[in-house]
């Protein structure tokens, strides 16, 4: 995987809750440990604040990372990260190794191609709507892919592609899939039509009607006033 998460540690000798204290506010680092693959478990210690900004990437939590101490590395999984409830500081954490055969659950993002070629929008003017943008799966830990691509070309209007539906890695899955759990992952759709602001259309009707009365009234007043004047003329003679 790209944007591999890189953990640099140190040795851990002292080992005990009191210890452990001594590590993080005299040596400002946070005890931790890795087991697991059939090895030794190891003692190490990382810097807080290396391991709070990695904590902050999502793929922390889901993809395997990289514990180096010295020449060594280690290829882990977090499975447990202890924090202070009142101080929010990182007070320990536990990795467990993985080997290629070690199957996990991880967060993939899903990677839609040939979009602009897809026959939905390009014949018939369709949008495409993309409901999911990342998936959960359970793969090997050698075989973690660096996307899922879902391919839209042959979409057509009205047409979706389900959870179902998609191609994974081989001997990957989507844990829990069924048919009553299974989800849209993106649909191309009729685009929404522009309609005119009825307020506006309005507004123009009641001027131009106003503008015609408008004009009807002036036109009655000038013919009362022109037969008004011919009945006074006719007295006067």
């Amino acid at each position: 995987m790209t944007d591999q998460i890189i953990l640099n540690a140190d040795p851990r000798e002292r080992t005990g809750s009191n210890k452990a204290r001594v590590i993080r506010k005299v040596d400002g680092m946070v005890p931790a440990i890795v087991y697991g693959d059939e090895k030794e478990t190891i003692n190490l210690k990382l810097k807080l604040n290396e391991l709070t900004k990695a904590a902050e990437n999502e793929l922390f939590y889901t993809q395997v990372l990289l514990i180096k101490t010295g020449d060594e590395e280690e290829k882990v999984v977090l499975k447990e990260l202890q924090k202070d409830p009142a101080k929010g500081k990182f007070l320990h954490a536990d990795f467990q190794r993985v080997s290629r055969k070690t199957k996990l659950k991880v967060v993939i993002p899903v990677n839609f191609i040939n979009e602009d070629e897809c026959i939905g929008v390009r014949e018939d003017g369709g949008v495409v709507a993309k409901a999911i943008r990342e998936i959960e799966i359970m793969c090997l830990a050698g075989n973690i892919p660096e996307s899922i691509d879902v391919d839209i070309e042959n979409l057509n209007l009205g047409e979706s592609i389900r959870l179902t539906e998609i191609s994974l890695p081989e001997g990957s899955e989507i844990p829990g899939l069924t048919e009553e759990t299974d989800q849209m992952v993106v649909s191309v759709n009729a685009p929404k039509a522009v309609e005119e602001d009825p307020i506006e259309e309005e507004l123009e009707d009641g001027e131009t009607s106003e503008g015609e009365d408008s004009s009807e009234g002036s036109s009655e007043e000038e013919s009362a006033t022109d037969e008004s004047t011919e009945e006074d003329s006719a007295e006067e003679s």
